[in-house]
């Protein structure tokens, strides 16, 4: 018997919400399709394990089949099925609702964040529509009658027996749309497309999808040789998914090749990763994840277009390629999934929504991937070296851009190369070898280790066997500032100001000196005005005339930095408070206090500047000065 029933008003409105506003994205229409099948079998298992009488056992299984003469695809289950009161319940409840209450519910409920409502309004198995002018449901309940329903989503639907091939069981079959402005929908025809989107969407599916596919193969004669040229074709029943994922498995079951080889599969690289990590939570905060740190960095790893982010999976049901919100900032070079059944999809199960499961998840491996490289640090140096020199920066960034938050979470990951040690250490072990009655941790910046090991500043601490940090990536000073200390020693930098460690003897000395020499230091700061704040003799300095200091706040390494950033309109770089050190028992200097010409005095002391700003790996301000007052000094000394 055959009946025809009405939708309530507005189903032209329905149609259109759901096209429109849920779904941003045509080809999940199959993902909805499959799923729904796969929750239609995962019910009669349950009942089969709870009324077994009733619903014998039977392995689940869904099959996909395409007519492109006649323009369908055919989704069958064998499944609970439908009776044809579930029918109309279920499957006209958005129009039994009517559209404008529907909307006003979906409105309702983005208010309130809570939209984990795609069965509660079919919406699943409305996103057919989307590439369907109709769909036709046929279904029949264990021990029931078949029935088929029709709809074109317009005014009507139909309900009507029919006959089912198997005992219990759905076949959904969708009519496509015919190509028209713009859209291709004939491509779903094809079996690499349908192919393509089970792999990309339900790929882990828990059971098998299944489709008839054609393929060629060659002709052979009658001795088995294949003949050049000559095919046949070939169909076979071919299973579309892989059902089982990997990151489902006992993990006793899963080696590291296992992992490794899925990494390559699945992100498209050719090496194994650096770093595997297979891991499984269960509790408040259940799920499952891979995880991998790539063995070499991505080509656009630090351009600003680069999406961070892991592959998001509900059930085994792929959702999002990147979910950013997995992730912090400075570990977004990691690639790899999260699975759960407990994420808080929204009504298109297209995004997440946002939720505390989230960030508690995220929180979640971050400590699981900063426990693996503690370990890597420890157990296999050299492996751990290669991933600092890819993606070490990364955690510096992670240090400064939280201000320090992040400090006790990383600070025992960063390595550096020392003025002892060619082999990066940690500053636990900077520590370990500290010279007795040493308070600060030391290090020294510059553009590359060739500057750095030039510093003039580093003469005092080779003569004392003092061990110094060398900074030579950019993000280093500022991580360090933001690190503060390490073990309740302050990190310092070796070009800023040190009075305070120097002995009562050292001060004595420098004042002494100071005193006598005050007419040339006030010559030279007067040469110098704009350029340093003060002129003044050095503690640091053993072989070396000269060298630049700071005091507190940047260094010039620092200020450096910070001129090279892009300007910010309506802001002001800041600028280092810089010392001109000389160094009083030098030759140079004994030769320069004997001058008694002020302009002379001058033009040394500027000299003496831009000799500083080449030792520490910087350009001369003004060169023509510089020459000039070369030239001078030379003609004069050689006149």
């Amino acid at each position: 018997m055959k009946e025809e029933k009405e939708f309530q008003t507005e189903s032209k409105q329905l149609l259109d919400l759901m096209i429109n506003s849920i779904y941003s994205n045509k080809e999940i229409f199959l993902r909805e399709l499959l799923s729904n099948a796969s929750d239609a079998i995962d019910k009669y298992r349950f009942l089969s394990l709870t009324e077994a009488g009733k619903y014998p056992a039977s392995e689940g299984v869904i099959r996909i089949e395409v007519d492109d003469k006649a323009r369908t695809i055919s989704v069958f289950d064998n499944g609970i099925g439908m009776s044809k009161e579930e029918m109309e319940k279920d499957l006209g409840t958005i129009a039994k609702s009517g559209s404008k209450d529907f909307a006003k519910k979906y409105e309702d409920a983005k208010k309130a964040q809570d939209l984990s409502i795609i069965g509660q309004f079919g919406v699943g198995f409305y996103s057919a529509f989307m590439v369907a002018d109709s769909v036709e449901v046929v279904s029949k309940p264990m021990g029931g009658e078949a029935h088929r329903f029709l709809s074109s989503g317009q005014d009507t639907y139909t309900i009507e027996d029919a006959s089912f091939a198997g005992e219990h069981g759905s076949c959904v079959k969708i009519h496509l749309k015919e190509d028209k402005d713009g859209e291709n929908y004939s491509t779903y025809l094809q079996t690499w497309k349908i192919e393509d989107l089970v792999k990309k969407y339900s790929d882990y599916i828990r059971y098998p999808i299944k489709m008839m596919v054609k393929t060629q193969e060659p002709d052979k004669d009658e001795n088995g040789k294949e003949i050049p040229g000559k095919t046949h074709e070939v169909e076979e029943d071919k299973t579309l998914n892989s059902m089982v994922p990997l990151w489902k498995k006992n993990p006793s079951e899963v080696k590291e090749e296992d992992l490794n080889q899925f990494y390559k599969s699945k992100f498209d690289d050719f090496e194994d990763p650096l770093v595997s990590l297979n891991v499984h939570i269960e509790g408040l905060v259940s799920y499952d994840a891979l995880v991998y740190i790539p063995s070499h960095a991505p080509y656009d790893l630090y351009s600003s277009n680069y999406e961070k982010g892991l592959a998001l999976y509900s059930k085994g049901i792929f959702i999002q390629e990147k979910c950013k919100e997995l992730v912090p900032d400075f570990l977004k070079f990691v690639r790899g999934l999260v699975d759960s059944e407990d994420f808080p999809l929204n009504i298109s199960r297209e995004m997440l929504q946002k939720s505390p499961l989230m960030s508690k998840i995220e929180s979640s491996l971050e400590k699981k991937i900063l426990d693996k490289l503690i370990s890597l640090q420890k157990n296999d140096k050299e492996r751990y070296k290669k991933f600092f020199k890819l993606y070490g920066n990364y955690l510096k960034y992670g240090i400064y851009s939280t201000y320090g938050m992040k400090k006790n979470d990383l600070q025992d990951l960063l390595i550096f190369s020392t003025l002892q040690s060619e082999e990066p250490i940690s500053f636990k072990d900077y520590v370990a070898k500290m010279k007795d009655g040493q308070k600060d941790i030391y290090y020294a910046s510059g553009k590359n280790m060739d500057e750095i090991k030039m510093l003039p500043q580093l003469e005092k601490f080779k003569k004392e066997g003092i061990d110094v940090l060398l900074c030579d990536q950019e993000i280093d000073e500022f991580a360090l500032m933001a690190l503060m200390d390490y073990d309740k020693h302050p990190f310092k930098n070796i070009a800023s100001e040190d009075k305070d460690s120097l002995t009562q003897e050292e001060k004595d000395k420098l004042d002494a000196v100071t005193a006598e020499n005050k007419r040339i230091l006030d010559d030279m700061k007067e040469a110098l005005k704009g350029k340093v704040d003060e002129v003044a003799f050095s503690s640091k300095l053993v072989d070396s005339p000269v060298c630049i200091t700071t005091k507190e706040g940047l260094s010039m390494n620092a200020e450096r930095v910070l001129d090279e950033q892009p300007d910010v309109e309506g802001s002001q770089k800041p600028k280092a408070t810089k010392v001109l050190e000389i160094n009083a028992d030098h030759p140079l200097f004994q030769a320069i206090s004997k001058l008694q010409d002020e302009k002379e005095i001058k033009k040394c002391g500027s000299l003496l500047y831009d000799e500083a700003l080449l030792l520490e790996g910087f350009e001369v301000e003004d060169k023509k000065a510089f020459v000039d007052n070369l030239n001078s000094l030379m003609m004069k000394a050689f006149h």
